[in-house]
């Protein structure tokens, strides 16, 4: 399997608002840069939207290392938050219906495809490519806001 490395983010301009996501994508020292958004989203959804896009632009499976800011999609992941939802029919554990269950049906899909790794890093702290893709997301809603 080849080894990627995706760093991703999303922002949204108020929660509801109009949002955006970016991605990049490493492999073997070279870069991909993806981005898009929505009219009216909230963060969350940008944040799972990016992830997904990501792993949608790998052309085979792939072992993936994957860096966010979201401690939505980390933690939902790595503690185990999203498995409890999918075997209490998307009830989260206070029995109110878990949000976004479209974006993380469509993530599971992928993630029996790759194999990834979700790292988190602290956002808006000068990780490389943790600010480059808030770049992205600002930038493109801020660009698709103004048409």
């Amino acid at each position: 399997m080849r080894k990627v490395e995706i760093y991703t983010d999303g922002a949204c301009s108020g929660n509801p608002g109009p949002g955006g996501w970016g991605a990049v994508l490493v492999y073997k020292g070279k870069e991909k840069e993806l981005s898009g958004g929505s009219e009216s989203t909230t963060n969350n959804r940008m944040e799972l939207t990016a992830v997904i896009s990501a792993l949608q632009a790998l052309k085979e499976p792939c072992e993936v290392s994957l860096t966010t800011d979201s401690k939505y999609v980390c933690d939902a992941i790595n503690q185990g938050w999203l498995t409890s939802w999918v075997n209490n029919n998307w009830k989260k554990a206070d029995k109110k219906p878990a949000l976004n269950v479209d974006l993380w049906q469509e993530l599971l899909n992928l993630l029996e495809i790759h194999r990834v790794e979700f790292i988190w890093v602290k956002g808006h702290a000068g990780h490389k490519y943790n600010e480059r893709c808030d770049e992205l997301a600002v930038s493109y809603y801020k660009k698709n806001a103004e048409v």
